[in-house]
């Protein structure tokens, strides 16, 4: 088996950020005009037996959903205009990672460089993490910002054979661009996710608190209208999350395929990346990190990784494939 197609997998990662980039807006904005033909557009009417029934009212919809689309646009903009421009800091937040030199670590930093001269790539930087256990990831978006991080746990464990194959996979992740595709999506799923969780809070205290100081009847009355208005906006967010949730899962899981078989070939070694998988698989690190969106770029997502977040579905669709599978297809190489 041989990894091949470097081109055909560069330029299918690039149709799919462009993608992406297209996907998320419209899931938000599909999902902001579904909150407003549920809020304005339903009247209900009666005949003249008394029976109910109900009418749409298009206009209103449109009209309210016309105006508020530059404030979603803008806002949305915004916001994943930070985040994909700060997303080397956010992540080494995330994960508390450090850069490394030549100096601090000779042993890491001469197999990154080795490797890069074998695949023509560029020269990323390399970041570690204080972890006694074992992970390793890729982050960045372009040249400048293009990182290899890897935790002391992998350095103390690992030979320099399985620590050649795990780095040649993360070069791998960043010669396809996966990273630039994945921080795409964990900044689009971010956006939602945060979003969905401040209008559930905001939910909680209704019901706890209902309403703070209003008499009774304006709870009755305006009260009520709001948090239906606020339920109904949770579960567009809902339905936008589950969407966005699965289109992170389709891209994930075969870039792990790709960036193992990948690896094996930079490396020479596929039984090399075997072994070393296995062995971080026993005592996967990072678990302190919280955030699951992070937690996807991982070469070994821990199971703790994102349990006290809200990630429900996220759990029932694991963006790594199992690990005993991708053992398995490198053994066979």
């Amino acid at each position: 088996m041989r990894y091949i197609g470097l081109q055909s997998q560069i330029r299918r990662n690039n149709r799919l950020s462009v993608l992406l980039l297209l996907f998320f807006p419209a899931i938000i904005l599909l999902m902001t005009w579904v909150f407003f033909a549920l809020t304005l557009g339903v009247h209900p009417y009666y005949d003249a037996n008394g029976a109910a029934d109900y009418t749409f009212d298009a206009v209103t919809v449109n009209a309210a959903f016309v105006e508020v689309v530059p404030w979603v646009v803008g806002i949305v903009a915004l916001w994943f205009g930070i985040s994909y421009f700060g997303n080397t800091a956010m992540i080494r937040s995330a994960v508390g990672a450090q850069p490394l030199s030549r100096r601090d670590c000779p042993r890491v930093y001469n197999i990154v460089e080795n490797l890069t001269i074998a695949g023509g790539m560029p020269m990323p930087k390399v970041n570690i993490v204080e972890d006694a256990q074992l992970n390793a990831f890729a982050s960045g978006i372009d040249t400048d910002s293009y990182t290899v991080t890897v935790t002391t746990g992998l350095l103390d464990v690992l030979n320099d054979e399985e620590l050649s194959g795990v780095i040649a996979h993360e070069l791998t992740h960043i010669r396809n661009r996966d990273t630039r595709l994945l921080i795409t999506s964990i900044i689009f799923v971010g956006i939602i996710s945060t979003t969905l969780s401040l209008v559930s809070r905001v939910v909680l205290r209704l019901f706890l608190y209902g309403g703070g100081r209003r008499n009774s009847n304006e709870r009755g009355g305006n009260g009520a209208g709001v948090l239906v208005a606020i339920v109904v906006a949770i579960v567009c967010l809902a339905i936008a999350y589950f969407f966005t949730v699965l289109t992170r899962f389709a891209i994930s899981r075969k870039r792990e395929f790709m960036a193992d078989a990948g690896g094996a070939e930079l490396c020479g070694n596929p039984l090399a990346l075997a072994s070393a998988l296995r062995k971080i698989s026993g005592n996967p690190g990072l678990q302190n990190v919280e955030r699951e969106d992070v937690a996807q770029l991982f070469i070994v997502k821990s199971a703790a990784v994102g349990e006290h977040s809200f990630s429900f579905f996220s759990n029932l669709f694991s963006t790594h494939p199992d690990i005993e599978e991708r053992i398995r297809i490198l053994e066979q190489f």
